[in-house]
């Protein structure tokens, strides 16, 4: 006579088999999971390294060359002397081209945090935008007495309105707003004194660091590398090699230039590329470089290479 089954030991044992393969699916989708936390982990590891590979192959690229006879010299571009002091002497002759910069920013505040604050703002809206609409932009909100509380207060709208046209204007005024919140909150309504703590305020990068702890706070820190010194500093072959990014090119000079040139590089530098190197048709005809640019189109030049020849 066979044994008949428990029942209630079956639904048991069917309640358990349930529990295990709702365990069994629960545990598969975290390892699965811990899985692609695991490789998005190793991929960002293997950026990282990709990164810090790149890094120290342009490190290797500006190490110090040596020479003949067997001596260190640091990398240094041909004639870069005579083309700094040709550049130092065609700001002179072309002082009534300039428009006022950024650097003039705050030369009548007396409020000390209240002008730092504007040659902040001047430089967060001078991106992708010539210097006579972030003049005029600035001008404006001095009218309107411009604070870290007066951006606060006014509504994003209105604060875009004043800084029209300048490049991406209502972008930038969301960007002013939040800076000025952290400013109120973390700095005591004044701006941060670090490139890192700068670099971290919304709409603020590199560049408008190195410029801002320059003209806002006296400190040499680093060249200020835009638009203008990326592109003569390739004319004139002042890199040891070629580089793709602001930054490569700011690594690039300062790996020669000395240091108390540094904070006159970016000033001298973007005048010189406003009135004399333009970007299309620089008037090299008239420039005191025509003779030892590598980028010359002179005519003069081109004669005198011929005649050489």
């Amino acid at each position: 006579m066979s044994k008949r089954k428990n029942p209630i030991k079956r639904k048991k044992d069917s309640a358990t088999n349930e529990k295990e393969g709702i365990v069994q699916i629960v545990m598969s989708k975290y390892f699965e999971k811990k899985k692609e936390e695991q490789q998005e982990t190793i991929k960002s590891t293997q950026n990282d390294i990709n990164n810090s590979i790149e890094t120290t192959n342009v490190v290797k690229k500006r190490r110090k060359i040596v020479n003949k006879d067997g001596n260190d010299q640091k990398w240094e571009p041909a004639h870069w002397k005579e083309h700094w002091n040709n550049i130092l002497a065609m700001r002179i002759t072309n002082k009534h081209l300039e428009p006022r910069g950024c650097d003039t920013i705050g030369d009548t505040i007396t409020d000390e945090k209240v002008r730092r604050l504007h040659i902040l703002v001047s430089l967060m809206l001078s991106s992708q935008t010539k210097d006579t609409m972030t003049i005029a932009a600035m001008d404006r909100l001095l009218e309107h007495e411009f604070t870290v509380q007066y951006a606060l207060d006014i509504d994003v709208d209105q604060l875009a309105k004043i800084i029209y046209p300048v490049g991406f204007w209502r972008r930038k005024a969301q960007y002013i707003k939040d800076t000025c919140q952290i400013l109120r909150d973390k700095y005591n309504d004044d701006i941060p004194n670090t490139i890192e703590t700068l670099c971290a305020l919304p709409g603020v990068g590199p560049k408008m660091a190195y410029l801002t702890m320059d003209f806002a706070w006296k400190c040499n820190q680093g060249i200020g590398v835009d638009v203008h010194v990326h592109r003569i500093s390739h004319r004139l072959h002042w890199l040891p090699y070629d580089t793709k990014t602001p930054e490569q090119t700011r690594l690039a000079l300062e790996s020669w230039i000395p240091r108390d040139l540094w904070n006159q590089i970016n000033h001298n530098i973007v005048r010189f590329g406003q009135t004399q190197c333009l970007p299309v048709h620089p008037r090299c005809s008239t420039c005191l470089n025509r003779y030892i640019c590598p980028a010359s189109t002179s005519e003069d030049t081109k004669k005198t290479a011929k005649q050489k020849i």
